[in-house]
């Protein structure tokens, strides 16, 4: 959950060359992120986005 009360279980994450991993940002429907991580990957840069679903809190 974020401070707003929204759940928001996707997550778009860059890797680059070096295998290190960034959250770039959390969404609420993998469509959503899925644009999102298109749109930065469609920018030509060597970096890998990925679209991750994160494990609901138990």
């Amino acid at each position: 959950m974020t401070d707003s009360g929204a759940v928001q279980p996707w997550l778009v994450i860059r890797q680059d060359d070096n295998g290190n991993r960034y959250r770039v940002g959390r969404y609420a429907t993998q469509d959503e992120a899925q644009k999102v991580a298109d749109a930065l990957d469609s920018r030509g840069h060597r970096r890998l986005y990925r679209v991750e679903r994160v494990a609901p809190a138990t």
